[in-house]
């Protein structure tokens, strides 16, 4: 192929030293581009009001849905261990019926136990907090390109309704408690 003056000074890969362009276009980066996303934590604490702490929770996985949040906003309920006297209380025990009773009383008994074991079941979904503290902990996780989104959505979750009384505290990564909240957090349920 005959090279011309006008190639060599538009088209540098039409040069004579081709490899040193395609060389340079095939190495390898230095660095990685990508940054650690930082992540910020809002604890708040809802004292024995569980009521609160559950529409926070529903207005959380509301945000969550309608925003399409799913990893940029986690949260966990933080509830107190149980101390070992109040895991000692033994659960009521049930009636068993007689021996001789009639078929209308075996089912009245069956559908009993059916609604007590439904009862059961919504009290498990629902833990009971061990000493009436409830607090809720949460996670922004946004990445370093948006933080106008961030901003908005710590300025917009305090002073919502079910959030407003319950004492918010912003946990910055530069924070001291920043290390002990994160291991909070992880451990969690």
């Amino acid at each position: 192929m005959q090279q011309t003056k006008w190639m060599l000074l538009l088209f540098p890969l039409f040069s004579r030293n081709k490899r040193r362009h395609v060389r340079a276009l095939t190495w390898g980066s230095g660095a990685s581009q990508t940054r650690i996303m930082a992540h910020i934590y809002i604890r708040f604490d809802f004292g024995t009001d569980e009521e609160k702490a559950q529409q926070a929770r529903h207005k959380l996985d509301g945000w969550k849905q309608a925003f399409r949040l799913d990893k940029r906003l986690l949260y966990k309920l933080d509830r107190p261990e149980i101390t070992p006297e109040q895991a000692s209380a033994k659960p009521e025990a049930a009636e068993k019926p007689a021996p001789g009773a009639k078929s209308k009383t075996k089912t009245a008994t069956k559908s009993a136990a059916k609604t007590k074991a439904k009862a059961s079941e919504a009290a498990a979904e629902k833990p009971a907090p061990a000493n009436g503290k409830v607090g809720l902990l949460i996670r922004l996780y946004f990445s370093s390109y948006e933080k106008l989104s961030e901003q908005r959505w710590l300025d917009r979750i305090p002073s919502e309704d079910p959030f407003k009384g319950a004492s918010p505290r912003i946990i910055h990564q530069s924070d001291p408690e920043f290390e002990s909240t994160d291991k909070q957090f992880e451990s969690l349920v």
